[in-house]
């Protein structure tokens, strides 16, 4: 590996092996989903071709990923091995520990809706929702579904169910909103909720 602290010590131990610039982004795409080359380099804006590609040998070397091939033709996909997936845990950490430097919005750096795939969970981890209900985030046309249930805040990409309500915000609203920074009435001029208001409550109270 690229780096080596030698210290006989966990998070150095672990840093030997995801610390290096890019790595734990490439996880976290391959923790919405398994990916071909160019879906990785699309989701990771600003990484250079060949940077991308010894990242990407340096952590199946580490045995953090793996090379499949495609259910559908000979196509090479990348995907987290069950070790490298526990890595959602310690990425869910960063992402909450990170909420004082979210606050001032993007200023134009890149964002991707898929991201949130990776983040809401964290956001909305411990949270036990008093109905169920089923929403949508709308962000510029790309949709997120949230399923709150009694054990928690479900997320991911619609599954052809019927929404209660479609909430449309942008980013940095949404993840105020998740973080709990953020209410609906704080942001009601922001916004636009179409369906059912109780059930965007439900989702997103504390």
């Amino acid at each position: 590996m690229s780096r080596d602290y030698g210290q006989y010590c966990g998070l150095a131990r672990a840093l030997d092996v995801v610390g290096d610039r890019w790595n734990l982004l490439i996880v976290r795409q391959l923790l919405v989903a398994p990916a071909r080359y160019r879906e990785l380099r699309d989701g990771l804006p600003g990484i250079a071709t060949n940077l991308l590609t010894d990242r990407l040998r340096d952590l199946e070397t580490a045995g953090v990923l793996e090379r499949r091939l495609a259910d559908e033709g000979n196509a090479t996909i990348y995907a987290l091995t069950e070790w490298g997936a526990q890595l959602r845990e310690p990425i869910a950490g960063l992402i909450r520990w990170s909420t004082p430097l979210m606050i001032r919005g993007p200023q134009g750096d890149e964002f991707r809706t898929e991201w949130l795939l990776v983040a809401l969970p964290a956001l909305f981890t411990g949270r036990a929702p008093t109905r169920t209900a089923t929403v949508g985030i709308d962000i510029g046309g790309d949709v997120i579904q949230l399923q709150a249930t009694a054990s928690g805040v479900d997320v991911s990409l619609p599954d052809g169910r019927e929404f209660d309500a479609v909430l449309r915000a942008d980013a940095s609203i949404t993840l105020g909103l998740a973080t709990g920074l953020l209410t609906l009435d704080d942001v009601a001029a922001s916004i636009d909720i179409d369906g059912d208001r109780s059930a965007v409550h439900t989702v997103f109270a504390r």
